[in-house]
C-alpha cells in the first residue's frame, strides 16, 4: 500500500527537471547566439577584405544569406536616377532559372517599394502586401520576405533582399538586427571599394596622360596621337567605340579623324554639324554631353546611320577656357551598358584637358620650329640675293665685255651663250628665293573646307543635309589644280540631283589614299531614266578624262544613283 507522503516527494523532482530543461534551452540559446555574433564577426571580417566592388557584393549577397538561414538572397543597386534598380547580384538562383526567367527586375512591386522607403521591411507571406507585383514565369516561389537598406555616407546605395527561411520559419527581429548589422559594414566594405576603384582609375587616366604627352613632345604624327587618346580613353571606360572629332577651318562643321571599335569605319571621316550629333553640340557648348541611348537620341542626325547596337554615350570636349576646345572626343558602350556617370564625366573631362595641354605645347614647339626654318630659309634667300646673283651677275658682265674682243666666232658664239646661261641661272635663283620667302598654302582654302561649303550651299536648294564623309590627306596629297576640279564636280553632282533626282537622302565620300582622289556622291532618288539629257555628266566624264581617270555611274543599294568621279594624282 502505497504512502500517502509520496507524492509530496515527486514534485520538487519534477520541478528540478523543467528547471534544468529551460537551463539547457537558455544554454543552447546563448550557444546559438554565440556561434551566429560569430558567423557575423566573420561575415564582416571577408565583406571588409575585399576591394574590388563586384566581388564585394557578390560576397555580401552570401553572407547575408547564410547568417539568416535564406534561401534565395539578392543585392539590388539603385540607379543615378534613384528610382530604379541598374545592377542585380543573386544567390540560390541557378544560370539556366536566370536564363528562363528573363532579364533581372528594375524595381517594382516589393523591391519598389523598398526603394520608396529605405527601411527594413519583414513579411510573412510576399502576396498579402499591397505592393505586391507578382512573379514572372519561371520564377521560383517566394513568400517570406527581409529586406534592409545599404547605406554609404548617408545615401542609399542599395537595397538586401532575403526570402524564403529555410525550415519554413518566419524572418524574427533577430534576422532584422543581424542583417542591419551586415548592412552596416557592407556600406563601409562598399565605399572602400569604390575609393580603392577610384583611385586606380585615377591612376590609369594620370598613365594615359603622361603616354599621350610623351607621344606628342617626341614628334609623333598628330594621326596617331588622337588615335591613343581614343584607344586609351575607350578603354579605361569599357566602351564599344571612341572617336575623336576635329574642328574644320572656316566650315562651323566637325571632322571625325580618329575612330576606333564598334563599326568604326562608319563614323570615321564624317562631317559632323554643330547642332545634330553629340559632337557638335560638346564642342559648340564646351562642356561634356551625355546620353543614356544615343540610338534614340534626338540630338543625333538619323542619316547616316551609325549607332546601331550602341546606348550610353557620352562627349567631351578636349580643352576649353580662352584657347577654346581644340576637338571631341566620343565614347559609346554596347546597348544596355551602364550610363556615364557624373564622375566618370568629370574623369574624362579632366583627361581631355590634359590632352589639349600636350596638344597646345607641342603646336607651339612646331611653331617654333617653322619660325627657326622661315628665319633659315630668309637667311639663305639674303645670302643667295646678296652673294650668288651679284656674283653671277658680274662673271656674266665680264663675259659680255670680253666677247667683244674675240674675232674667232664660234667662240664669240659660245660666250655669248654662256652669258645666257647665267641669265637664265640667275632668274631661277630669284625664282627660288621668291620661294624660300613664301610660305605654302598661304591664304588658300583647303580641298576640306571647300568641299564642305559646296555641301552646305547645296543643302537649302536639296530640302535636306547630305552626309560627308572624307577619308585621307585631301588637303596635302591633292594639288590644287585637281583640288579645283573635284569641287566642280562636286557642286555640279549636287545640283543634279536637286533638279532631277526627286531624292530624300545623300551621301559624299570624298577620300584619297596619295595615288588618286574619289569622289562618291549617292542619292535614294528616281535614278537616271534611260535617254533623257546627260550634258552634265558628260561634263563630269570631260573632267575625269582630261587628267588621265574616269566616271562611274550604277545604281545605288535601295534605288537611287550612285556617282563615282576619279582621278590619279600627280607623281611626287
Amino acid at each position: 500500500m502505497e504512502s500517502p507522503e509520496e507524492p509530496r516527494v515527486r514534485l520538487p523532482h519534477l520541478q528540478l527537471d523543467e528547471l534544468l530543461e529551460e537551463l539547457q534551452a537558455r544554454l543552447d540559446a546563448a550557444r546559438g547566439t554565440r556561434d551566429r555574433v560569430h558567423s557575423l564577426l566573420e561575415a564582416v571580417l571577408s565583406v571588409g577584405r575585399e576591394l574590388d566592388l563586384e566581388q564585394a557584393l557578390r560576397r555580401i549577397v552570401e553572407a547575408a544569406a547564410v547568417l539568416v538561414d535564406a534561401e534565395y538572397a539578392a543585392l539590388g543597386v539603385i540607379g543615378p536616377d534613384g528610382r530604379r534598380l541598374s545592377a542585380f547580384h543573386t544567390v540560390g538562383v541557378s544560370e539556366e532559372q536566370i536564363a528562363r526567367i528573363g532579364p533581372y527586375p528594375e524595381g517594382h512591386g516589393i523591391l519598389g517599394e523598398l526603394i520608396r522607403h529605405p527601411e527594413p521591411l519583414r513579411l510573412a507571406k510576399i502576396s498579402d502586401h499591397p505592393s505586391s507585383y507578382g512573379f514572372p514565369a519561371h520564377h521560383p516561389p517566394m513568400n517570406t520576405f527581409l529586406g534592409v537598406p545599404i547605406r554609404v555616407r548617408d545615401q542609399v546605395f542599395g537595397n538586401l533582399y532575403l526570402t524564403e527561411k529555410r525550415g519554413g520559419g518566419q524572418f524574427d527581429e533577430e534576422d532584422v538586427s543581424v542583417t542591419l548589422t551586415l548592412a552596416v559594414a557592407a556600406g563601409v566594405a562598399i565605399d572602400n571599394a569604390r575609393l580603392y576603384e577610384e583611385s586606380r582609375l585615377r591612376e590609369r587616366w594620370l598613365q594615359a596622360n603622361a603616354e599621350i604627352t610623351y607621344c606628342l613632345m617626341s614628334g609623333n604624327a598628330r594621326t596617331s596621337v588622337l588615335d591613343l587618346i581614343a584607344r586609351r580613353a575607350g578603354e579605361i571606360t569599357g566602351s564599344a567605340l571612341a572617336a575623336v572629332a576635329l574642328p574644320m577651318r572656316d566650315t562651323g562643321s566637325l571632322a571625325v579623324e580618329i575612330a576606333v571599335g564598334m563599326d568604326a569605319e562608319a563614323h570615321r571621316g564624317l562631317v559632323l554639324p554643330m547642332d545634330k550629333s553629340l559632337m557638335g553640340l560638346a564642342f559648340s557648348r564646351a562642356t561634356p554631353v551625355t546620353s543614356a541611348d544615343v540610338t534614340h537620341d534626338e540630338r543625333v542626325s538619323p542619316e547616316p546611320p551609325r549607332f546601331a547596337g550602341l546606348g550610353p554615350a557620352v562627349a567631351a570636349p578636349i580643352g576649353t577656357g580662352e584657347t577654346g576646345a581644340r576637338g571631341v572626343v566620343l565614347l559609346a558602350r554596347m546597348a544596355g551598358g551602364p550610363v556615364f556617370t557624373a564622375t566618370e564625366t568629370e574623369t574624362l573631362q579632366a583627361f581631355a584637358a590634359q590632352a589639349a595641354v600636350a596638344m597646345e605645347l607641342a603646336e607651339r614647339r612646331q611653331d617654333a620650329e617653322e619660325v627657326a626654318v622661315l628665319k633659315d630659309r630668309d637667311r639663305i634667300a639674303r645670302d643667295l640675293h646678296d652673294l650668288a646673283i651679284q656674283r653671277l651677275f658680274a662673271t656674266g658682265m665680264t663675259l659680255q665685255s670680253a666677247g667683244r674682243f674675240i674675232e674667232h666666232d664660234e667662240a664669240g658664239e659660245r660666250v655669248a651663250r654662256a652669258v645666257d646661261d647665267l641669265d637664265e641661272t640667275i632668274k631661277i635663283i630669284r625664282s627660288t628665293i621668291f620661294g624660300l620667302r613664301t610660305r605654302e598654302g598661304a591664304g588658300q582654302t583647303g580641298l576640306r573646307a571647300r568641299a564642305v561649303r559646296v555641301v552646305g550651299e547645296a543643302a537649302p536648294v536639296l530640302g535636306f543635309a547630305p552626309s560627308v564623309r572624307m577619308e585621307g590627306l585631301l588637303d596635302t596629297d591633292v594639288p590644287k589644280e585637281v583640288a579645283d576640279h573635284v569641287v566642280a564636280v562636286l557642286s555640279e553632282s549636287l545640283t543634279n540631283i536637286a533638279r532631277h533626282a526627286r531624292a530624300a537622302r545623300a551621301e559624299v565620300v570624298l577620300a584619297t589614299d596619295g595615288r588618286e582622289v574619289r569622289l562618291s556622291v549617292t542619292d535614294d532618288g528616281v535614278g537616271i531614266p534611260s535617254g533623257g539629257r546627260r550634258s552634265g555628266l558628260r561634263n563630269l566624264a570631260e573632267r575625269a578624262e582630261q587628267l588621265g581617270g574616269r566616271l562611274e555611274l550604277g545604281g545605288a543599294e535601295g534605288g537611287g544613283t550612285a556617282l563615282v568621279w576619279r582621278v590619279p594624282l600627280p607623281k611626287a
